[in-house]
């Protein structure tokens, strides 16, 4: 992509205005303690200690809108606490221009690599850089910073005070991860009736897991209907797509698959009831049909060998997801223990520490954010504008680790900054408010920038820089210079982040070929963790009593991570006006779908592990751990060569599987999964050929085919 057409796309996107579901309720909580600590701070200490105060209320509130599963109390006061000891700082170094600008410099660095840790504590680092920017101008004396910092952290406490007091859909966050990963597989349960091949996003899924995590107090207070629930759909996922897969499954078409997509429509039925009911915390309504749909006599008749077995098995996780839905009869509690802030202290430091290294996008932040800042500072104070701090305030907001979204927040910073400081200026020119009206208005400015700040960057920008602008006035600022001063600082900001992105990049394009690799690599570890449980059925099971065992849950999620880290990869990559040596878009795409593929073929292999219970187990297969011995070692090779610009050779593995027959193995399903599996290998060298324009080492004798026991 070219640089015109990059910045094109990224400012279309900055200024992309999308549709999400507002929380109003929310919002006028977070504005109403603002307006409590505002109006108490304007009351008892005046103009000066009431600015200090609301950006402490205010960017507490903010806390509580970020996607976090910590509870919003704790955020809120974190962020309080946080921003007034960077304050303190900041005052204390403010009246010699040299410790501040070290000060900006090394907590702008640190700010950066907090990046590391999740996008929660870089954007809370970010935001209390920018705030202390503002604040650092107010007091006169260490005494008055000291009361300053202490109203900043007043603040906080007054926002956590009121989301206990004044909760707004207790778990709501959690109720909506799980309600959007049932949905996710009730979508998925009606595109396989269409497309018995179709792909799952496990985004949902992983999503889901994630807000599961809860500390041991929560884990006491979580509302029924959430224990449990997680567990049984991350197992129907994979017998969903075994019941509809022609290959392990029924025929393409004729009575069979008719009886198939009949029950796939009503595992996508009661699946939806089930997701409303969490959502809202409602009772479980599934329709008589979709009950009925699922318990007709005839999937006996129809149905044979493992499509029945996934039948029956599908239905039985249904009847166990209405039920933890409705809070009762949990086979599991299913919540992983998520430690306090203290306890978490080291794996971030641990992590932070493990980006310092040259080629970490997130190092590569921290540098360019500290330089960014600094220079930005060191300008807007030398030009004849006044509130120099706009533009080091504007660059360290819109600075991100990646291009896409620092260019794009740019242009939207901007666009909103012209805008809300406009309208503020003429606002203020027309009406002359007083000390107390200018707060008033300020507060409706949060307000409406709680209420709007999913929609987009631009929109809420609008109400900062107009909230800004008014809280200021508070104070007695001059509202004469307001309109060109900051505009003119926030473009330069803006330019300086941009110019610094271009200067010292982080292009997630030259690494696409090592995410592409560490997916291929995780997909095999998965692939054969599954092989050696039908090596070795006794292996154990997992905690709900399934078929699978620690490594093959472990290795699951490994591949799921890897390849959302692929997507994001690859979604970031599009946006970027660099282009790969190694990966042209095309060859991603097409790798991509192979190893895709390959996934969704280890699953349905993964559906008909071999049950193992009371010592009366299935009969081991040996030559799955052939299979997965060498497939371990390919894989590794295929891994490396993809990283090297290679082709995969996969001849190995085709060896291996070239040597099965009823002899060996006579399940079915393993037989035609292997060789599915392998065709997507083949995919994926075939992709890897056609980027080097030939036809790459030959894995096998003779034309590849997909026909055989997992014919499609």
């Amino acid at each position: 992509m070219s640089w015109l057409r990059a910045l094109k796309e990224t400012a279309l996107s900055g200024l992309k205005v999308e549709r999400k579901r507002l929380e109003p309720l929310i919002a006028v909580r977070g504005a109403a303690g603002l307006a409590l600590v505002v109006g108490a701070a304007l009351t008892l200490f005046g103009p000066a200690v009431a600015v200090s105060s609301a950006f402490g209320a205010f960017q507490s509130a903010i806390a509580t809108f970020q996607r976090s599963w910590r509870p919003r109390p704790v955020l809120a006061l974190l962020s309080g606490a946080t921003l007034a000891v960077s304050t303190f700082l900041g005052y204390l170094t403010g009246t010699h221009i040299a410790l501040f600008m070290a000060l900006l410099a090394l907590w702008t660095f640190l700010g950066g690599l907090l990046w590391a840790v999740g996008p929660t504590a870089g954007i809370m680092a970010a935001s209390n850089i920018a705030i202390m920017l503002v604040t650092v101008t107010l007091p006169t004396s260490v005494a008055a910073a000291a009361g300053h910092a202490a109203m900043i952290a007043v603040g906080g406490v007054v926002q956590a005070l009121l989301v206990v007091l004044f909760p707004v859909r207790r778990w709501g966050a959690q109720r909506d991860a799980l309600a959007d990963a049932l949905a996710a597989e009730a979508d998925y349960a009606r595109r396989l009736r269409e497309d018995p091949t179709a792909s799952f996003d496990p985004a949902p899924l992983m999503h889901a897991r994630s807000a599961a995590a809860v500390t041991p107090r929560q884990a006491r207070r979580r509302p029924a209907e959430l224990h449990g629930t997680r567990g049984v759909a991350e197992r129907i996922r994979p017998v969903l797509a075994s019941l509809a897969d022609p290959a392990v499954g029924v025929p393409a078409e004729g009575p069979a698959r008719d009886r198939v997509r009949e029950l796939l429509h009503a595992a996508g039925t009661v699946l939806d009831a089930a997701a409303r009911a969490v959502r809202h915390g409602e009772a479980v309504l599934v329709p008589p049909e979709a009950t009925a749909a699922l318990r007709t006599p005839d999937t006996g008749a129809l149905l044979s060998g493992p499509p029945r077995r996934a039948a029956l098995r599908l239905t039985a996780l249904l009847d166990e997801v209405v039920g933890t839905a409705r809070g009762a009869g949990a086979a599991e509690s299913d919540h992983r223990t998520r430690h306090g802030l203290v306890r978490l202290v080291p794996g971030a430091l641990r992590a932070m520490r493990d980006e310092l290294r040259p080629d970490s996008p997130v190092l590569r932040h921290a540098v360019r954010s500290s330089a960014v800042v600094a220079a930005g500072y060191l300008l807007g104070t030398a030009l004849p504008l006044g509130h120099g701090y706009w533009a080091p305030l504007t660059a360290v907001m819109v600075m991100r680790p990646d291009f896409s979204q620092t260019y794009g927040r740019s242009v939207a910073r901007f666009a909103g900054t012209l805008v809300g400081v406009g309208v503020a200026t003429a606002v203020v020119q027309t009406a002359r408010p007083g000390t107390y009206v200018s707060a008033g208005i300020a507060v409706l400015c949060a307000f409406g920038m709680y209420l709007v700040m999913r929609t987009g960057y631009a929109v809420a920008s609008v109400f900062i820089s107009a909230y800004v602008v008014f809280l200021l006035g508070t104070g007695g600022e001059d509202w004469a210079q307001t309109v060109p001063q900051r505009v003119l600082l926030t473009f330069l900001g803006g330019l300086l982040a941009m110019l610094a992105y271009a200067l010292y990049p982080a292009w997630e394009t030259p690494r696409l070929h090592h995410r592409l690799a560490d997916w291929l690599l995780a997909h095999g570890r998965y692939a054969a963790a599954v092989l050696d449980r039908y090596a070795d059925p006794a292996d154990g099971q997992d905690t709900a009593g399934s078929p699978g065992s620690a490594d093959v849950r472990g290795a699951l999620l490994d591949s799921r991570d890897a390849r959302i880290a692929w997507r994001d990869a690859l979604t970031k990559a599009k946006h970027e006006p660099v282009r790969s040596r190694v990966l042209s878009r095309s060859t991603a795409e097409d790798a991509g779908r192979a190893l895709a593929q390959a996934g969704r073929v280890v699953m349905l292999i993964e559906a008909h592990l071999p049950e193992y219970a009371g010592g009366q187990g299935a009969a081991p297969v040996p030559a799955a751990a052939a299979l997965a011995e060498v497939l371990r070692n390919a894989v590794e090779e295929g891994a490396e060569a993809v990283r090297e610009n290679r082709v995969p050779d996969w001849g190995p593995v085709h060896e291996v599987v070239d040597r099965w027959g009823t002899k060996e193995t006579s399940d079915a399903v393993l037989r035609g999964g292997a060789v599915q599996l392998l065709a997507a290998l083949d995919d994926l060298a075939d992709a890897m050929a056609a980027r080097r324009g030939d036809d790459g080492p030959r894995t096998h004798d003779g034309p590849r085919t997909h026909e055989g026991p997992a014919a499609r």
